[in-house]
């Protein structure tokens, strides 16, 4: 594959088939939790999050759930690392819900929050000024020049 490939590929939007849901949902889910805990504790010990920013996340539970694969993962930040939540909260102060394609979007920074959640890709529900930190959080970053995100930007 050459370089003109990477630079020109884009992630189209896309549902999976609903068996993989129902597979998903079945399969234990703390290992999604352990796994983006792991990335997010990652990124605070790069010094990439502003602390002041982080502080106000303390004691605060997120859910992130990934509609065609089944996969939830919850969590919470306390003591300033991320920690992952066993078992997922009734009601968590803020979940972000999408399909892959979504979550693949912005973590490639092809498209914004704002963008999937006008267009009903993205549904974030609960604390909305706690949705708008962490928002406003991820805008800030400049996240460093990293072979993945080269192969995804358009």
């Amino acid at each position: 594959m050459t370089d003109g490939f990477f630079k020109s590929f884009t992630i189209p939007s896309f549902a999976l088939p609903p068996l993989v849901a129902r597979v998903g949902a079945r399969l234990p889910q703390w290992p999604h939790a352990v796994a983006l805990t792991a990335a997010l504790n990652a990124v605070v010990r790069m010094k990439v999050l502003p602390e002041d920013d982080l502080a106000l996340l303390e004691n605060r539970s997120f859910l992130i759930d990934v509609l065609d694969t089944g996969g939830r993962a919850a969590f919470t930040f306390r003591g300033g690392w991320f920690r992952p939540l066993f078992a997922v909260p009734e009601t968590p102060d803020l979940a972000f819900r999408a399909n892959l394609s979504a979550f693949l979007q912005l973590a490639a920074r092809q498209e914004d929050p704002d963008t999937l959640f006008f267009n009903r890709a993205l549904a974030i529900e609960g604390d909305t000024e706690l949705g708008l930190i962490v928002k406003n959080m991820l805008d800030a970053v400049e996240w460093p020049s990293l072979p993945w995100k080269t192969a995804f930007h358009h």
